[in-house]
């Protein structure tokens, strides 16, 4: 313990070190570190949330994940294909600069450009235009009734600081190029941002003249966050007091950590799920000892592999209970979403052998598997759980675990045959899951999976007003989906937050600690 301790100094002396002038310093640490600071280059949970700390939307939510006024002091539609969005006066950037309908406007055109991981949201937009200084009219294509939901994760950018420093588009993240955006902000939000070394520090502080210190009082003057990937580091920070919280504390340390005098873990359902990508477009797939065909383009191949897996084993033994198995890939709380759809194929080992014996492929064949090992719970120990399981129906995985900033850009350009990956849904409709995974042209579909039905359902989704008939539309897409097997789905997350009992913090469902509600006694 003396040993592990010792490590915990030497990794977080130098990144936790107050200024003398700093008064409450929240300090905090998780496996991975945020992507970027560009606001609109990577549409990540980890990353989103920490570009939340500094930059706003127009709409923001609580920690029940009820929409509020958030830049947009209200939003309205004025005829069904434009939406009006009052915004709020007297609201400064980080640097002094006022904010103002042309920032909005700039923020959806660069929200849109190519190298944006955020067009997904907006893609029924087809203007925003300045009605005068605090008004702004979204026009859209069609008809949109979830616009407001699609915009609570839209960060708005400072139209004149982007200029000044030449990051008026999007960083392209998944080919490595470096902006200005990328290590400096100039936000609205709680918190400055201060200091930036990727992978080792990231600095906040207060940010006096916020707008919603009236609402939020929050006393927290700078927050420091470490990334420390391995686990017992993490918590032997902790227990040690040199952390105030730690975001993914192992599982298996749970009951110690709360039997800690000062210590307390929280936990909730999260809105994610963890499931396995194939690609089935492709006519042959680039690690697969089968030449000449694809494996995974046969739906018998797929559902060997689904029934070949067996979650409630993964969900004991790995994730410790803190998982609950998933039928498809979102979670109870997203719009669309029901128990009857949530309901897993059995497990069952002689029907997979069987499956791939009809498929042609009676003794398997080989894959690799691309994982993350520093983005989910217990992420690496599930695909290794998952080449175990698949092996014994012959299909021989290799296993190739990376950081989670090289096993995106892996999906985002579609060099991988087989991969791990979850999804949450900031929309809370299943509208958004379609439209990234399973439209043809999805940003995040890496399967290769199109489906002109699905693609015209997708986007009736988005603009139906008449709610019963978009839920039948939505019922039918998951069903649609749900049967080709595109997907593997392994489990919904559950989330547990550990900190000290002198910090309130309120958790979410997404997984996003908001600082502006963290009170520090």
């Amino acid at each position: 313990m003396r040993l592990v301790l010792l490590t915990v100094s030497l990794v977080l002396s130098a990144a936790l070190a107050l200024p003398a002038e700093a008064k409450n310093t929240l300090r905090w640490a998780s496996q991975g570190d945020a992507l970027t600071f560009d606001p609109h280059a990577q549409n990540e949970g980890p990353t989103n949330a920490a570009n939340a700390q500094v930059y706003e939307s127009l709409i923001l939510r609580k920690p029940n994940m009820e929409k509020e006024p958030g830049l947009a002091l209200s939003w309205k539609l004025v005829n069904p294909t434009t939406w009006e969005f009052k915004l709020r006066k007297g609201v400064k950037f980080h640097d002094g600069a006022d904010f103002n309908a042309d920032d909005v406007v700039f923020s959806f055109q660069r929200a849109k450009a190519d190298t944006s991981d955020f067009k997904g949201y907006i893609t029924s937009v087809s203007e925003a235009a300045k009605v005068d200084d605090h008004t702004v009219h979204v026009k859209t294509s069609g008809p949109n009734p979830i616009l407001p939901d699609q915009l609570t994760t839209l960060l708005i950018m400072d139209k004149g600081w982007a200029e000044k420093h030449n990051v008026g588009k999007p960083q392209d993240y998944k080919n490595k190029e470096e902006t200005y955006a990328v290590r400096h902000a100039n936000g609205t939000g709680p918190f400055k941002l201060t200091v930036r070394e990727p992978g080792v520090r990231t600095v906040m502080v207060k940010n006096a003249a916020w707008w919603g210190l009236k609402t939020d009082p929050h006393n927290v003057d700078e927050i420091v966050y470490t990334p420390v990937a391995n686990p017992a580091t993490r918590v032997a920070a902790l227990l040690s007091g040199e952390l105030d919280f730690v975001l993914d504390p192992p599982f298996q340390d749970i009951a110690r950590i709360k039997g800690t005098s000062g210590l307390k873990v929280v936990t909730v359902n999260q809105i994610r799920t963890i499931f396995l990508g194939m690609v089935v477009g492709a006519p042959e797939l680039k690690t697969s000892s089968v030449k000449g065909k694809n494996p995974f383009a046969d739906k018998r191949v797929r559902q060997a592999m689904y029934q070949a897996i067996d979650v409630d084993a993964i969900q004991k033994k790995i994730m410790r209970d803190m998982s609950v198995p998933a039928g498809i890939i979102t979670s109870a709380g997203v719009h669309g979403w029901t128990s009857a759809l949530d309901k897993r194929l059995s497990h069952d080992g002689a029907a997979a052998k069987k499956l791939l014996t009809e498929a042609g492929y009676p003794n398997g064949f080989d894959v690799r598997l691309d994982c993350p090992n520093d983005r989910y719970n217990n992420d690496e120990a599930i695909c290794q759980a998952v080449v175990g399981m698949l092996g014994k129906i012959g299909i021989k995985v290799s296993l190739d675990a990376q950081s989670k900033t090289l096993h995106f850009p892996k999906i985002q350009k579609r060099e991988t045959d087989f991969y791990l990956l979850g999804w949450g849904v900031p929309t809370l409709d299943s509208h958004y899951v379609f439209n990234y995974l399973y439209q043809s042209k999805g940003s995040w579909n890496a399967t290769g999976y199109a489906n002109g039905q699905i693609d015209e359902l997708t986007a009736s989704i988005e603009r139906e007003t008449d709610l019963a008939k978009r839920d039948k539309m939505i019922a039918q897409a998951w069903q649609m989906v749900r049967d080709d097997i595109v997907y593997i789905p392994l489990h919904h997350q559950v989330i547990a937050w550990a900190m000290k009992d002198r910090l309130t913090l309120p958790i979410r469902l997404d997984d996003s600690p908001q600082f502006r509600l963290a009170r520090l006694k």
